[in-house]
Order: C-alpha cells, then structure tokens, then sequence
C-alpha cells in the first residue's frame, strides 16, 4: 500500500508499506527520520514518541497505514530551521541530560508537550507526564533539572515577547 501523510511540515510518501510495518520502522528506514529510537517495541519505554496529529504517541504501536493523510511530528520536527534547536532540546544540553541517547528523542516529545500544556509544571507534574519514558544512564535528576531548565526559558521568553 502507499501512505501519505505529512511528516514535519512537509508532505511525504512511501510505497510497498506492509499492512504490519509501524510507523517507526516507516518513519527510521524509509524516509530517513533515525530520531526516535527503536528500544522495545511494545510501547513501554517512551523512546519512539512521536507528535500524531498533535498528540504524543508510542510509533512502534502505530500502524503505518494508520498515519495517511495525517500530521506526525518526530523529534526532528521540534527544531526550527531559522532559530535552530527547540529550547527543550538546548535545555537538555545545557543540563546535561542527555547520555546514551536512547530515550532522549521520547522525553524531548513528552517534555515539549508537557511545556505546551503547562508552561510553569510542578516537579509531580514533570513526573507524571514523563512517566512513560524509561531511561537506564541519567537517574532522572538530570532530566527533571533540563525541564525545570526549558520551562524558565520558555516563560522568560514569552514573558519578554507579551
């Protein structure tokens, strides 16, 4: 079957997709999107979450043919080809949460979604909303640290533009 769908702001297509192939395997091997990350494959660690229609989703549960006609964002996508990285991503850096890499493209997602609903979140609120993403190198302390880091960015910033 062909999907279409646009993936990034920018519409895309892929041929001969098998009824069963998910949309991270679609995403990684056929239009060269290596960001989120292939760990379980059952939707348990969080590292292939990916924006579906503006929804933060597992791609290793989403079928490819499930994703025509519709908007996915990868973690390639949060970075702004004018400004360069997103603030989540640099507030990652910055803090140094970021070490094998492996669930970093997930928790970059989960955190930029938790950031779009609750600028200013409470340290219960960055629990929860990460809660799906499992990281084996950083201890969490690191990554609660960049969205603290990213959420008084983000309020400066928009603080500063008001």
């Amino acid at each position: 079957m062909r999907v279409t769908f646009n993936a990034n702001g920018r519409q895309v297509e892929a041929d001969d997709v098998w009824e069963g192939e998910s949309l991270l395997f679609l995403l990684r091997e056929r239009l060269g999107l290596p960001g989120s990350k292939n760990a379980c494959e059952q939707g348990e660690c969080g590292s292939c979450t990916v924006y579906l229609d503006g929804a933060p989703v597992c791609s290793c549960l989403v079928a490819a043919g499930q994703v025509q006609g519709r908007e996915v964002r990868t973690v390639e996508g949060l970075a702004d080809a004018e400004t360069g990285l997103d603030p989540v991503q640099q507030a990652f850096i910055d803090a140094g949460a970021v070490q094998c890499g492996f669930c970093t493209p997930g928790l970059l997602v989960q955190t930029h979604d938790l950031l779009a609903r609750e600028p200013q979140p409470s340290d219960n609120d960055i629990r929860e909303a990460l809660s799906g993403n499992l990281c084996r190198c950083t201890g969490y302390e690191k990554i609660m640290d960049a969205v603290r880091l990213a959420s008084a960015r983000t309020c400066s910033t928009s603080e500063v533009s008001q």
